[in-house]
C-alpha cells in the first residue's frame, strides 16, 4: 500500500464500503509480510518511502520470486524484480499477469493496482557504449518504478566526444543524470562538467584485462575531478536510477 492506496482505503471507510475495524486490520498487517520460512516482505515501504520493496532476483528460485510477486500484487503495490532469470520471469508473470519481463535489463515490472502513478521530473540515462546498455536499462527501469520520466542518451563515449556534445541541451534539461561507462570510466566527469545537475556514475564490467571487471572504471569515478559526481557499485544501475528518480521527483515539486 502506498499513499494513494491509503487514501483509497480511507475513502472506502468514508463511503461506508469498509468498516473502520477492517481498515485498521489491513493497515496493522502491513509492516511484516511473512512469506513461508524464507522471506519477510516490508509491506509498508511504499507508504513510508514512496516505492514498494524491490525484489533482488539473483539466486532466488522461481517459486520464491513467484510468491514474493504474488504478495505485492495482493497488497496492490507496484512490482520490480531485478537480476531476474528467464525461468523465474515466467513465475513472476503467473503471479502478475499485467507485468512485463525485460530481458535486456534483466528486470520484471508490474504496475500498482488502481490509477497509474503520475511521472514527475526527468532522469537522463547516459551510457558510453552499446555494451553498457543492459546496465543503463536497469537504471531506466528503476527510475520509472520510482516515478520519474526517463530519457535515454546512448553510445556517447569520450572517444567520440562530438556525439555527447550534440546532446548537451537535453542533459541540461534533466533533473538528475545517470552515466554508465566501462573501460577507463571517464564519461561521468565529462558529463558533470557540462551541467549543473547531480550525476550518478555507474562503472560497468566492460573492458579488457586491466579493467578488472569494472574496478578500473570505479576507481576513476571515485576520483572524479567534477564535484557533482557520486559513484555507485559496479554494474549497479538499479541504485543509480532509483536515487536519481527520487531527486528528479523532488525537484519537479518545486
Amino acid at each position: 500500500m502506498d499513499a494513494q492506496g491509503l487514501r483509497e482505503l480511507l475513502a472506502r471507510v468514508q463511503r461506508g464500503e469498509l468498516s473502520p475495524a477492517a481498515a485498521e486490520a489491513q493497515i496493522a498487517a502491513l509492516p511484516v509480510q511473512a512469506i513461508g520460512a524464507f522471506a519477510q516482505l516490508d509491506g509498508e515501504r511504499a507508504l513510508r518511502a514512496g516505492a514498494s520493496e524491490v525484489i533482488f532476483g539473483e539466486r532466488k528460485t522461481p517459486e520464491q520470486i513467484g510468491l514474493l510477486v504474488a504478495r505485492l500484487v495482493e497488497l496492490g503495490q507496484a512490482v520490480l524484480v531485478t537480476r531476474i532469470a528467464p525461468e523465474a520471469a515466467q513465475s513472476a508473470l503467473a503471479s502478475a499477469p499485467l507485468g512485463k519481463h525485460d530481458p535486456v535489463s534483466r528486470t520484471f515490472s508490474a504496475p500498482a493496482r488502481g490509477e497509474a502513478r503520475a511521472l514527475r521530473g526527468m532522469v537522463s540515462v547516459v551510457c558510453a557504449g552499446t555494451t553498457d546498455i543492459p546496465v543503463a536499462e536497469e537504471a531506466c527501469q528503476a527510475a520509472l518504478f520510482v516515478g520519474a520520466n526517463v530519457r535515454r542518451i546512448y553510445d556517447v563515449g569520450v572517444s567520440g566526444l562530438h556525439r555527447l556534445l550534440r546532446r548537451a541541451e537535453e542533459l541540461r534539461d534533466s533533473d538528475a543524470v545517470v552515466v554508465c561507462a566501462g573501460m577507463e570510466g571517464a564519461l561521468p566527469s565529462v558529463v558533470a562538467g557540462l551541467i549543473p545537475r547531480p550525476v550518478f556514475a555507474v562503472p560497468t564490467s566492460v573492458g579488457y584485462g586491466l579493467s578488472l571487471g569494472g574496478l578500473a572504471a570505479l576507481l576513476t569515478m571515485l576520483n572524479s575531478c567534477a564535484a557533482n559526481v557520486s559513484a555507485v557499485n559496479i554494474d549497479n544501475g538499479f541504485s543509480a536510477g532509483y536515487t536519481a528518480a527520487l531527486i528528479a521527483r523532488q525537484s519537479a515539486r518545486t
